[in-house]
């Protein structure tokens, strides 16, 4: 996932809490740790993502 543009929610701010970032690519969405840029990086297809976002929403 090199050469990608990775969004932080506008929300975040640099005092350490958790935050991920997003990344839009062809196959879905791009996942990871904002804290931990070179770490793990999730890939998500659109309907898994949506679902998510449903999820979080309800919490």
């Amino acid at each position: 996932m090199d050469g990608v543009t990775w969004r932080k929610a506008s929300r975040s701010n640099d005092q350490g809490g958790a935050c991920i970032e997003l990344a839009a690519l062809a196959e879905g969405v791009g996942v990871r740790d904002s804290k931990d840029p070179d770490g793990p990086r999730l890939l998500l297809a659109p309907a898994a993502f949506r679902t998510l976002l449903t999820g979080l929403k309800q919490q």
